[in-house]
Order: structure tokens, then sequence, then C-alpha cells
């Protein structure tokens, strides 16, 4: 089934990670994906990493769906509003937006305080967080809005009600990530009048290739790593917060959803769709009823 033919989706920051497991699952769905990013075959970001927007494309490709990429920074005004000129020109139409620009894990300072931190790692990622969004939003929703049914993504790290209740162990970090929910329930309201939507998701602990690497496994051998980190059982793959976004996107309900903020785990009980194993994890659920209780390790019915 592609219940996203005809489609046209805008991935912001699908270098790599969530991004990219969002570009293939829209893709596998049948829809038209722009995947953008800093990092492409001739030209790496800060990052300096291996992943490229071209493979990305390429992924969408081989899923069924067409991948465009366009190398984007999207602090950059005037590379953002070109990008969403392209899409106009070339495809008259803006079905769903993927803000998951983020670029931060190599500025963040955990468990520093905010008088010890650096102020220039901390402004850099809240720029990246933050900044990239608004600008993305604010060029693309004026396309998005010519057509009833349009979608707002904003991606993030924690809901909205675990974020409330917890310190996420840095002050800039905190900010970035409880910043991009709040701009989704803003974004619901400017939405709403245009029977558009804006919905904040997030993943649990999952399998990026920098998480990976971290761990020294692959995909294929991932449970090798809970030796080192029991929790680490929870954790899945880029591809179920894939099926989340395009679940959401599929659905003609969607502004069921406009202004909340929910998990992939969450989506998954309400939609039915599983990870790449085959299993359904609700990190959130596990983190605090197992994790943080300080029990053992156990996904038994959490996975």
């Amino acid at each position: 089934m592609r219940p996203l033919e005809g489609k046209v989706a805008l991935v912001a920051g699908a270098t790599r990670g969530a991004g990219r497991g969002i570009a293939i699952e829209l893709g596998a769905a049948g829809a038209t994906v722009y995947v953008t990013g800093r990092t492409s075959r001739t030209q790496r970001s800060e990052y300096n990493r291996v992943e490229t927007i071209e493979e990305t494309a390429e992924l969408v490709d081989a899923a069924g769906g067409q991948g465009i990429a366009v190398q984007v920074d999207h602090l950059e005004q005037d590379q953002v509003q070109a990008l969403i000129e392209r899409i106009e020109r070339e495809q008259g139409r803006l079905d769903l937006l993927v803000n998951d620009v983020w670029g931060g894990e190599n500025l963040i300072q955990w468990n520093v305080p905010i008088w010890e931190h650096s102020l220039d790692k901390g402004f850099r990622m809240l720029r990246l967080a933050i900044e990239t969004h608004l600008i993305t939003s604010h060029f693309a929703t004026r396309l998005l809005i010519q057509n009833p049914n349009g979608l707002v993504i904003e991606m993030t790290d924690g809901t909205a009600e675990y974020n409330d209740n917890n310190y996420r162990l840095s002050m800039f970090y905190d900010l970035a990530k409880s910043s991009v929910i709040r701009m989704a329930k803003a974004l619901a309201h400017e939405l709403a009048p245009h029977q558009c939507t804006a919905v904040a998701v997030t993943p649990g602990w999952m399998r990026s290739e920098m998480m990976l690497e971290h761990f020294g496994v692959k995909e294929d051998n991932w449970r090798d790593a809970a030796e080192r980190e029991p929790h680490f059982i929870i954790s899945e793959s880029t591809r179920y917060v894939g099926r989340a976004i395009a679940a959401l996107a599929g659905d003609p309900e969607v502004a069921r959803w406009n202004g909340h903020s929910v998990s992939s785990g969450q989506l998954a009980q309400v939609y039915g769709f599983r990870d790449v194993d085959g299993s359904q994890p609700d990190c959130w659920r596990y983190l605090v009823e197992v994790q943080e209780a300080g029990k053992p390790a156990d996904a038994t019915g959490y996975r």
C-alpha cells in the first residue's frame, strides 16, 4: 500500500538519524521527499561525518518513493527560501514538513551548570535547534497552507509531559528540546484556520548512526550493546519513528493530534505499526517505570 502516493514532503535535516529514517519510510509510503542537510558528497558540515543527503535520497528511491537531495543550511534564510521556491516550482505543493534539524550532539556539556557551560556552545546549540525550525516554518508554511490537510511535524527529544517534569541534564539542551514542543503548540493555533495540523514527535532511545558507533555495534547486532548498557534493550531503530510520521501523514483524521506531543511508542499503539524487528518499543514509559525507578533492565511488557 502507498497511502502517500502523490504527496510531497520536506524532511529538513535528513542527512542521518531520525531524519533519514523518516525520509525512507515516507518514500516507502509513496511520497516524493525532499531531503536537506549540510553534508553532501562534495562538502561536509562541522560534524565531519560520512553520511550524505544524496545517500538518503537514494534510500528513499530504493524504498519506492522519489528522493530529492538539496544541500541547505537552515540557518541561512536565503537558502531556505530558495528551497521552498524550488519545491513550489517543481511540485506546486507541499503536504508535509518535518522539522528535524538539530546538529547539537557535539555542543552539549552534560551535567554542567549554566555558570560553567560554554556560552558559545550553548548559543550555537539553540540556534541550530530553534532558529533553524523557525526559519524553515516561516518559508515552508506559506506553501503548505495552500492546500488543506497539510502537516508539520516538529521533531524533538521527550514528550511535553516528560520534559515538564524532568531536567534534561543541561540548561541549553533542556531549553532546546522543550522549545520545539512549544513551537508545535503555537503552530497548531496558526495552522488550524487553514485546516492544517502541527504535532511534536519524539523517538525513544534511537539507534542512530552516532549511537551505534558510540556502542561499537551495527544495526544487525545492536543487542550486543546491552552488555555495556543493559537498558539499551528498549532502543529503537530510526525507521520506527519514520513509520510513526508516515502513519500521521496518512491519517485523514490527523487533526485530532493538533498541538499534541507524542512519542513513537505511543503512536505505535494507536496505528499498529512495528519496528524493523517486529517489536513495539515504548521507551518513555520504560524510562520512567524501569530505568529511572532503579529496576533491573527488563523490556518485558515494553516492546
